[in-house]
């Protein structure tokens, strides 16, 4: 069928041809009228018609409730999102390289979000290396900044189906003498809660986390561990909450233990669900790949399975943002028997050794850190980052998905179609993403999910 401004289609068919007309999520448009229309679903997106002479038959479609994060992003905004997502590539697979046969759950946004705070109180080459690693090149901090509090405002107001909450906070000792630019322009483009604290007060890492453990509903309660170290000056904190049904849910009655191969041929009974329908759906000689969408659809996980004798960890090597567009392009809508583990996973890394090998030494080391935008400079103090902590949770049941994480970047100083079959039943990649921006929320591995 023939499709003429996204809200007239028309074709000539034969006596007693079948014929399926669907308005996909991207174009804004739900089904309004179409002559002769049997079994029309309730959200009005689809219509079947057996066409009862030769004809041309018209579909007429109207404009659905304007989607609001469907609005399209700017120039700069599309840089940004780029630019998190290829950082986020990068950083997932120099984690794999030191965790081949682990399970790895993080979340690039989340990760970005608290480096970009940080890198608002960043000058000289504490600076330039931040903006390579973050992949920001190209964009200007004010440019960085506005994008940020774009992203945040668009993710956190797309869908009413899936509850998505992002929170920054920063937390300094009493006493150091910030800067109030800095506290400005956090407090302007990443809402962030900024509080003075006793960091001696034995209580001080209690009320650290117990934001942390509100702003991810308990699934992530603590990122300070106490006593806080006394050379430590501040905390700047990312937490993310993510919680969606699967806009189609698995039965619960089609949950079956099964076996799940590792790498080393050994296997895992598993829970696994199961169901048959349409999903988009792409393959090639390398992966298979599932898209499962949540609530309305603007949020949806990737699943790229490892075609039988392929490895897992060289489809991640492969991963970067020119291959993630070409792969999630050639997703189309097919009939997919689907099997799927369920799991739930815990994960914390310190990414201070990963941040540095991706060329952002200088922002770790106590005498050669530039972080003069952060605070007042007294001639005798040298602020530098000393640890970047991430914490992270995720479980995939027949209902949906449930995610948190939180990143704490720690601030010390030197002196104070035909039917495919897609069996998730070895190691896999999976990519929980927003849709209409492309932001990549989370990235996983699972290598066993017993």
């Amino acid at each position: 069928m023939t499709c003429s401004d996204n809200s007239t289609c028309t074709g000539t068919y034969n006596y007693g041809d079948p014929v399926t007309l669907t308005a996909e999520p991207d174009w804004g448009f739900s089904l309004k009228s179409w002559a002769g229309c049997k079994g029309s679903t309730t959200d009005k997106t689809s219509c079947k018609i057996t066409v009862a002479k030769d004809s041309t038959v018209t579909a007429k479609f109207k404009a659905a409730a304007a989607r609001k994060g469907g609005a399209k992003v700017s120039t700069t905004e599309k840089l940004l999102l780029d630019s998190g997502n290829s950082f986020g590539f990068k950083l997932f697979k120099e984690i794999v390289k030191s965790e081949t046969d682990n399970n790895i759950f993080i979340s690039p946004l989340s990760i970005s979000m608290a480096l970009g705070m940080t890198y608002n109180g960043a000058d000289g080459t504490t600076q330039q290396e931040m903006q390579t690693t973050l992949e920001l090149n190209g964009l200007t901090l004010q440019q960085a900044n506005e994008s940020y509090r774009s992203l945040t405002t668009l993710l956190s107001s797309l869908d009413p189906k899936v509850k998505f909450t992002l929170a920054n906070s920063i937390w300094y000792r009493q006493g150091f003498p910030v800067e109030d630019e800095f506290i400005s322009l956090n407090r302007d483009y990443f809402n962030a809660q900024v509080s003075a604290l006793d960091f001696g007060d034995p209580g001080a890492p209690d009320t650290i986390n117990a934001w942390v453990n509100d702003k991810t509903k308990g699934k992530v309660p603590t990122i300070v561990d106490p006593p806080i170290d006394a050379k430590t000056v501040m905390f700047l904190i990312n937490a993310i909450y993510f919680k969606g049904d699967w806009a189609l849910k698995f039965k619960e009655a089609a949950t079956k233990d099964d076996l799940f191969t590792l790498t080393d041929g050994t296997q895992k009974t598993t829970g696994m669900m199961n169901q048959e329908k349409e999903f988009k759906y792409f393959e090639d000689t390398d992966f298979q790949a599932v898209d499962l969408p949540y609530g309305n659809g603007d949020f949806s996980m990737t699943v790229l399975l490892p075609q039988q004798g392929k490895d897992i960890n060289s489809l991640i090597a492969g991963l970067n943002q020119e291959n993630w567009d070409l792969w999630t392009k050639q997703l189309f809508t097919n009939e997919v028997d689907l099997y799927m583990p369920k799991f739930t996973l815990t994960y914390e890394k310190s990414l201070k050794d990963i941040l540095i090998s991706l060329g952002m030494g200088t922002a770790f080391d106590p005498l050669q850190a530039n972080f003069t935008k952060m605070y007042v400079e007294d001639g005798v103090n040298r602020a530098y980052i000393s640890e970047v902590k991430h914490k992270t949770f995720v479980e995939v049941n027949e209902e949906g998905t449930e995610a948190a994480a939180v990143t704490s970047v720690e601030v010390g100083v030197t002196s104070a179609m035909p039917s495919k079959l897609m069996k998730v039943n070895r190691p896999f990649l999976f990519v929980i993403r927003e849709n209409s921006s492309g932001t990549i929320l989370f990235i996983g591995k699972i290598m066993d999910p017993s």
